[in-house]
């Protein structure tokens, strides 16, 4: 059975960085998603796909899965990049240069 672990980005409806700190692990898909006969959704054979773990630490996430037996894959996380900007600068007058020039 195979596993993914990363580290989630925050949504776009969080405003701050609130439980993004938490390594999660997730089953790889082991049968293909088809649409359901009856009504048309969209349904899996199997269940695993929505068991979501969390761990507080790469380390306890690693040794979760050796414990279980799994083979996993590990995602490195993103870095944000924070650009330093003034409120001020949201107002600033930038002349508009002519098109003729």
């Amino acid at each position: 059975m195979k596993a993914r672990i990363f580290k989630p980005a925050k949504t776009a409806m969080q405003a701050g960085l609130g439980q993004t700190g938490e390594w999660v692990l997730e089953y790889e898909l082991s049968t293909d998603r088809t649409p359901e006969p009856l009504m048309g959704w969209v349904a899996s054979g199997d269940t695993l796909n929505q068991v979501r773990i969390n761990f507080d630490t790469l380390e306890e996430a690693k040794a979760f899965a050796d414990k279980k037996g799994l083979e996993y894959s590990t995602q490195p996380p993103h870095a944000r990049r924070v650009r330093p900007r003034n409120y001020g600068d949201n107002f600033k007058y930038v002349p508009v240069k002519d098109a003729k020039s």
